[in-house]
């Protein structure tokens, strides 16, 4: 039975018998091939010559610190929200076992938003933990596409993308939670504590937003300079900063996801310090708002298998950058 879904292409059509002249236009392919190679060789073509990103992409990438970033041409996708299983599925180069690669020794901690059971435990995540400048909610429901895709589920199988390519790259990944352990949660203080426990040099909290219809974009999320309570986010406002700015330029460019047209003011970035996540943290750490699910074009990007394969790339680049930074 086949099947066309994000890891599946569909049948290509057979090809048509060729006749003497698409024999004879085969004989000059190889000369005209050389020549090309020829011309890239002088002409000092790479990777990021026009046609491969766009300028305004590749500004963005190349920006030190929070501002604009000009939105590409968004990434087209297959509709399918199919779910990758626990190591992720589309993987991108050889796997590196963890620890044996460039990042050997690096250590990631990847919070996927939610939980998918949490709506089954109401009591629980509505009980209030402390985030240091007030109390609020253990967790969330989360959001959903208006087909029923949800958050949790989204986050969940971006996180296990976003693992494989990482560990691929040597680095030693712990999420937060799997889907196969509790039912609900964890806490978001909880979620702060595993990051600070395992010594984390960068933790990243992946989520999806939930915004009126027409309200697009993705943003990253920085903490603030909060000293109160249990958090203290002075150390970790600086790294915490460069990380941001390194995970959004590289997820603009690998997505084309515009940066978000109703918070940030255009810029891709917003600051807050009534998060839980970032309050408690310890180790450099953001999130990100990859898309607005109650957004038609949005969802339909938020749904596909291939566009995840490219957020989670995106991420996994900037994260790389951040970790090898001089």
């Amino acid at each position: 039975m086949s099947y066309v879904g994000p890891d599946f292409d569909p049948p290509q059509p057979r090809r048509p018998r060729r006749g003497p002249l698409t024999v004879a236009l085969a004989a000059l392919v190889p000369g005209a091939l050389l020549g090309w190679v020829v011309y890239e060789a002088l002409d000092g073509g790479g990777p990021d010559r026009a046609g491969s990103a766009a300028p305004a992409s590749r500004t963005a990438r190349a920006s030190s610190s929070p501002s604009a970033l000009s939105a590409s041409p968004s990434a087209s996708g297959d509709h399918s929200g199919g779910d990758t299983g626990a190591d992720g599925k589309r993987p991108t180069g050889t796997p590196t076992a963890a620890g044996s690669g460039p990042l050997k020794g690096k250590v990631v901690v990847i919070d996927p938003g939610h939980n998918p059971g949490n709506f089954q435990h109401a009591a629980e995540i509505n009980r209030t933990v402390d985030i240091g400048t007030n109390r609020k909610e253990c967790d969330t429901t989360g959001t959903s596409t208006n087909d029923g895709y949800t958050e949790a589920r989204f986050t969940l199988d971006l996180a296990h993308r976003l693992r494989t390519l990482l560990q691929q790259q040597g680095a030693t990944v712990k999420l937060t939670h799997d889907g196969d352990g509790p039912a609900w949660g964890p806490c978001v203080d909880e979620r702060a504590r595993i990051g600070n426990e395992a010594h984390a040099d960068a933790a990243i909290s992946l989520h999806a937003d939930g915004s009126a219809p027409g309200n697009r974009g993705f943003h990253v999320i920085l903490p603030g300079s909060v000293h109160a309570g249990a958090a203290d986010t002075r150390g970790i406002v600086g790294p915490s900063h460069d990380l941001g700015v390194r995970v959004a330029g590289k997820f603009l460019r690998e997505t084309g996801e515009p940066p978000s047209n109703y918070l940030g003011g255009g810029t891709g970035y917003v600051t807050r310090t009534d998060l839980g996540g970032l309050n408690l943290s310890t180790v450099p750490k953001v999130f990100i708002e990859c898309g607005n699910m109650r957004d038609t074009k949005d969802a339909a990007l938020l749904t596909s298998g291939a566009w995840r394969q490219k957020a989670a790339q995106g991420i996994s680049e900037g994260i790389v950058s951040f970790l090898r930074r001089s």
